[in-house]
């Protein structure tokens, strides 16, 4: 089992900056990719980014590209989103999520799921 705790979500003007965390126990987290997601009222949960277990290779939804960085540090096992350039379009509840593929984080087939952290921008 991996628990996922996310921090860092609040309340942010358009323009603004976060960074968000995922703390990771359990079972090994550098064997894990991890990702980031999330959910808009109304809306589906969507991909956001995800990392590979070596923190080498990340991928990013188009919407966020250029403006959030997503990295890791095993040595703490943590996973980071860091945020810029925020919009409002990017209110959600942002989750964080870990399975042994990165393909399967990318495509939302994760094993393990955070309970979510709010983010909100005003405009």
């Amino acid at each position: 089992q991996v628990q996922l705790v996310e921090s860092g979500g609040g309340l942010v003007q358009a323009g603004g900056s976060l960074r968000l965390s995922c703390a990771a126990s359990g079972r090994t987290f550098s064997s894990y990719a991890m990702g980031w997601f999330r959910q808009a009222p109304g809306n589906e949960r969507e991909f956001v980014a995800a990392i590979s277990w070596s923190g080498v290779s990340t991928n990013y939804a188009d919407s966020v590209k250029g403006r959030f960085t997503i990295s890791r540090d095993n040595a703490k096992n943590t996973v980071y989103l860091q945020m810029s350039s925020l919009k409002p379009e990017d209110t959600a509840v942002y989750y964080c999520a870990a399975d042994e593929s990165r393909a399967r984080v990318v495509a939302g087939i994760n094993a393990y799921w955070g309970q979510g952290t709010q983010v909100t921008v005003s405009s």
